[in-house]
């Protein structure tokens, strides 16, 4: 008797099994924090609960750092200084443009389903923010600073941020000073920055900067196979981070009864953005199937869910784009660590739905110039949001600044944001994901240029040297006969 084949399913359930525990792992600890929540638990023993998923964000974020030196160092020595520079005007014209698109979807349900009204104020209550001196125009300067930092060994530990000296007159706050200072925290964009400028001169450099490349690729396999290892533990890790998150809140029912409605809408916008504008986007520019696209992701989605940030998950995004959606590495090395760090469409949705459910509570009537108001800083915001620490809670106070609305009631927010947040986040990284594809589809006939290129010099290396061995032929019957 012959041996029997593995079914389509067994294949299937083989070749899948680590996106399988992963999903069990999301789904084990949703069940998990729910059903420990009626135990009420004391704060040690969820931090013990927490203490896995801590150390595997730690595992991740530990990898964070030598993959985007080694991946955009390799990536920009293996492109020429020509296509650098397209992909980069590229890159910037989509995040700017599907940022711009995630905000008006915002503003187009927020406006729909209305959830905020003066009922939800009274129930919630006063706001508790203090105000923080957030300008526009300071963020995009530290933007500027920490994109061309002046010590990249500082980058890799500490931020450009301004800080500005107050003084209380009566309710008023006003700014005294301002002055440059720094926060703790890798400056991610200067490395980009760096890495991008240094792999492409190092990739102009010829066959004498070919022994340098080919240390960084080592160093970006190694990194990657590391990165694999720790995916295997991440069903354990990621079913103990939402557990926690879950326990942690105090009051789930009421938080629900009270924001559902704002949740919804938020939800709602950011799924729609998922699973139809970017889908839509694929298919017109890449004309291939994008739900297929989007399932090669899956693990990394999960993994963005879970952590709650982009650049956690970077390393298992780099891996489901090379391995599961093909894309070619040279592009999403190069488009995927830009995009963690500057392209949040989630962050800009989140912020135009948040600001106007924040004015529709205190009935605080906007016209039309209010609403665009809302869009373009709400868009503007997220890109500078790599200098601002707290995320999209800390930028919608620049937003509701810009439209005379109560900076205080943000705080109404915090109960909800650890859910929001995991949901933009994934809108964030899937905008990095889907911006690498199209790129690579624009950036198509330049690439097969350079592998063209790229192969004929193989070719010509490979074919034996005869004017040189002639000479040298020559050379030797020239000194033979001065002998």
């Amino acid at each position: 008797m012959g041996v029997s084949k593995p079914s389509a399913f067994t294949k299937w359930i083989k070749s899948n099994l680590l996106l399988l525990f992963t999903f069990i792992g999301v789904i084990l600890g949703a069940v998990l924090g729910l059903g420990l929540r009626p135990v009420n638990l004391s704060e040690k023993s969820i931090l013990l609960l927490s203490y896995p998923g801590e150390l595997f964000m730690r595992l991740l974020q530990l990898m964070i750092l030598p993959l985007i030196i080694a991946s955009l160092i390799t990536g920009a020595a293996s492109l020429n200084a020509k296509l650098n520079g397209k992909m980069a005007l590229r890159t910037i014209v989509y995040f700017l443009s599907t940022s711009l698109i995630s905000s008006l979807v915002g503003l187009v349900l927020v406006l729909a389903i209305h959830p905020g009204n003066s009922e939800t104020k009274e129930l919630l209550g006063a706001g508790s923010t203090k105000q923080r001196n957030l300008d526009l125009v300071d963020n995009f300067l530290d933007l500027g600073r920490n994109l061309i930092p002046s010590n990249v060994f500082q980058a890799s530990m500490e931020t450009a941020i301004t800080k500005y000296t107050v003084e209380m007159s009566g309710n008023s706050t006003i700014i005294t000073g301002k002055t440059m200072d720094y926060r703790s925290g890798t400056n991610t964009l200067g490395i980009i920055f760096f890495c991008l400028t240094f792999g492409t001169v190092l990739g102009s450099l010829g066959p004498s900067g070919k022994p340098l490349i080919n240390l960084f690729s080592i160093i970006d396999q190694v990194i990657m196979k590391m990165v694999y290892m720790v995916m295997w533990v991440s069903p354990i890790g990621i079913a103990s981070v939402i557990a926690a998150k879950i326990l942690g809140v105090s009051d789930l029912a009421l938080v629900m009864s009270q924001l559902g409605l704002f949740m919804v809408t938020v939800c709602s916008g950011i799924f729609f953005y998922q699973f139809v504008c970017l889908q839509l986007i694929y298919f017109l520019i890449v004309r291939k199937n994008p739900y297929k696209f989007w399932w090669g992701l899956f693990q990394s989605w999960m993994t963005a869910f879970a952590t709650a940030s982009t650049a956690a998950a970077l390393p298992i995004s780099f891996r489901c784009m090379q391995e599961n959606n093909k894309v070619d590495p040279r592009i999403s090395k190069f488009v995927l660590p830009i995009g963690a760090t500057i392209n949040m469409d989630g962050t800009a949705m989140f912020v135009t739905t948040a600001s106007i459910f924040i004015a529709q509570m205190n009935d605080i009537q906007l016209d039309v110039g209010a609403y665009a108001t809302v869009v373009l800083t709400s868009t503007a915001a997220s890109i500078a949001a790599a200098s601002v620490p707290s995320a999209a809670l800390v930028l919608m106070l620049l937003v509701l600044t810009a439209i005379d609305a109560p900076y205080q009631d943000v705080s109404l927010l915090w109960a909800i944001d650890w859910f929001v947040d995991r949901c933009r986040t994934t809108n964030n990284m899937l905008g990095d994901c889907y911006g690498a594809a199209v790129v690579e589809k624009l950036s198509r006939s330049e690439l097969e240029m350079m592998d063209k290129m790229a192969n004929e010099v193989e070719q010509e290396s490979k074919n034996p040297k005869y004017e040189d061995k002639d000479n040298e032929d020559v050379e030797e019957q020239s000194v033979t006969t001065d002998l």
